[in-house]
């Protein structure tokens, strides 16, 4: 008997949404880095009046495709570097793809065996590849917000459980205050994270030039105070990419009885390569980490990685026992009991493509690679006149001011109509900067050079005197 979910019914729509996808693919080298139109006018496009009668799939991808063209970012080529947004690997987009077709919800080991050894064997080859703890728990997050979210959750529930406060059963209110101390330059996600989690404002505590966590500082804020303490530790700043001094840090907060978690969105993966991951020191004396999948890696969004080096208070947060979830008892638990969805789509799966397209070398060189990118990019620019490199380029950010903030903004501007590439612009320590990330696995010399062509370009017509109107920044 014929039913609606045979493959026939799906091959047209299909077949469109290939044929647009490669020709999208193959416009990424020469398109402009930018959208042609803005949201506004496509949003008129988009809603015209919903049609009574059903309409043919493939249509409809055909009209999706033609319609969003214009409206679309070039965050895959290898010219964009704004936001820390990465690219995608050939090995994981499939994946991805095979994801949507198998359309299985990945949160019970038992109900889907295929999906969840996939995740659990790539979380093995991530363990590996950072150096972190063997047998910590790794959950597949929609990105490295929900990363911090799932590695703070489980760090309140422990440092309550400490001073006997029982989360799970009396809740928060009544609950003796947790303490959380960050540094002054921190992503906003962590703020964001402990806002959803109830434990409000952190303390700032000093950093040096390039945001790295000053040791004596946190010694004296943690002396300060007594009672359960959260310290959260940062791979790759924002702005400078430095990380903090792991090995002093967390032995500062482990001797005060802290749980220490680390937001590595995209600075945590120099611990796999042997040249950078001297700056990650003392990684593995931590107690929880959050990264980013989508952005260093190159696996399509979304896609974050939390790592618990315990168990037990990641589970106690998120897990949950009823009839109607058949638990699997051979395995490391259910992969709900990870994170904080029960529905999701078996995020994990592209991951476990990527490393295995790329083997242990493969994931060393695209790390290396991308910082090289960026040193060449730094290095480079600090030789043109007027352009200052504000950061010691140690890994895959670089911080560049053209003079004042007005200059700086109008060349970016400039940048950003020439279309040859993307940059973002900023504010790190009191001055306007033009931010260039370097994340894209597909980013060669020629992009670098074109880019850098670009710069030099807007550089030269600023200076030649033809108007141009700033650009507005973004605080972060």
């Amino acid at each position: 008997m014929r039913t609606h979910s045979q493959a026939g019914d799906y091959q047209a729509a299909l077949d469109r949404a290939h044929a647009h996808a490669s020709g999208w693919l193959e416009s990424l080298p020469t398109r402009p880095a930018g959208p042609r139109i803005d949201a506004d006018a496509l949003l008129a496009q988009f809603s015209e009046p919903l049609q009574e009668q059903p309409m043919d799939p493939a249509a409809v991808v055909d009209e999706l495709a033609r319609l969003a063209e214009p409206g679309l970012m070039a965050m895959p080529s290898g010219r964009f570097f704004g936001w820390v947004i990465g690219g995608t690997l050939p090995a994981a987009m499939a994946a991805d793809w095979l994801v949507s077709a198998w359309d299985q919800n990945a949160a019970m080991r038992y109900a889907t065996p295929a999906t969840a050894a996939a995740e659990e064997a790539a979380g093995v080859w991530l363990l590996e590849l950072l150096g972190l703890p063997a047998g910590a728990d790794v959950g597949f997050t929609t990105g490295a917000t929900g990363a911090n979210f799932a590695g703070l959750a489980a760090a309140r529930a422990h440092v309550l459980d400490l001073v006997g406060w029982d989360l799970a059963t009396d809740g928060l209110s009544g609950a003796p205050r947790v303490r959380v101390l960050v540094g002054a330059e921190r992503h906003a996600s962590i703020d964001m994270a402990l806002k959803y989690l109830g434990l409000g404002k952190p303390a700032e505590v000093a950093v040096d030039t390039q945001g790295r966590m000053l040791p004596a500082a946190l010694a004296e804020a943690m002396d300060a105070g007594t009672g359960p303490a959260i310290v959260c530790l940062q791979a790759g700043n924002l702005h400078s990419g430095a990380s903090d001094p792991m090995a002093e840090t967390a032995a500062i907060a482990h001797r005060h009885g802290a749980w220490v978690h680390v937001d590595g969105a995209f600075g945590l993966w120099a611990a796999a390569s042997p040249t950078h991951r001297h700056q990650l020191a003392g990684l593995a004396d931590c107690d929880s980490w959050a990264t980013d999948a989508h952005k260093t890696l190159n696996v399509p969004y979304d896609c974050g990685v939390v790592i618990v080096s315990a168990p037990e208070p990641l589970r106690s947060v998120f897990g949950v026992h009823t009839s109607y979830l058949v638990s699997d008892d051979h395995g490391p638990g259910d992969p709900f009991e990870k994170v904080p969805e029960f529905s999701r789509r078996a995020r994990g799966v592209p991951v476990w493509a990527a490393l295995r397209s790329l083997g242990t070398s493969g994931v060393v060189a695209l790390v290396d690679r991308l910082v090289a990118h960026a040193q060449a990019f730094g290095a480079a620019l600090s030789r043109l006149d007027g352009v200052e490199v504000l950061n010691d380029v140690v890994f895959t950010q670089v911080c560049v001011s053209f003079g004042s903030d007005a200059r700086t903004r109008r060349i970016i501007a400039r940048i950003i109509a020439d279309g040859t590439t993307w940059m973002s612009g900023s504010r790190w320590a009191g001055r306007d900067i033009l931010r260039i990330s370097v994340s894209n696995w597909a980013t060669d010399d020629d992009d670098v050079a074109a880019s850098l062509a670009a710069v030099a370009r807007a550089v030269a017509a600023e200076d030649a005197g033809a108007g141009m109107k700033p650009v507005r920044l973004s605080p972060q």
